[in-house]
């Protein structure tokens, strides 16, 4: 998979994050998202197409006007990603940048990411 297709899925996946229609969420999914596809995060563990249309709809509702915005390119090595990312409240204040990381499967869809909210640790 070329560059420019694993860049245009994650995009996609962004994209999902911030459509606060379901059927337009479930379109963007169906092409970025494996149905298999497992997301985790602090908060959660899912796995799977609707669970994760599920989780976007739930965090959407609970921050009215709210947006995800790219804080980095997507750096891509083999089938991997990371991308750094904030959250844009409707009142245009901003969040902790954050980071996921992925894995495109062979179908050419996220099969995985896991993310992190805000900076890391600081060393013991």
């Amino acid at each position: 998979m070329d560059k420019n297709a694993i860049e245009k899925v994650v995009t996609q996946y962004m994209a999902a994050w911030n459509e606060p229609d379901d059927t337009a969420r479930g379109a963007l999914l169906e092409q970025c998202w494996n149905d298999r596809g497992v997301y985790v995060d602090p908060n959660v563990s899912l796995a799977g197409h609707d669970a994760l249309a599920t989780r976007i709809g739930e965090a959407l509702a609970s921050r009215p006007g709210a947006r995800l915005e790219f804080m980095s390119g997507i750096d891509i090595h083999h089938n991997m990603v990371r991308f750094l990312w904030r959250l844009v409240r409707a009142d245009g204040t901003c969040g902790d940048i954050s980071i996921d990381f992925g894995e495109i499967g062979p179908d050419g869809r996220l099969v995985k990411i896991v993310g992190f909210f805000g900076p890391p640790p600081p060393l013991p």
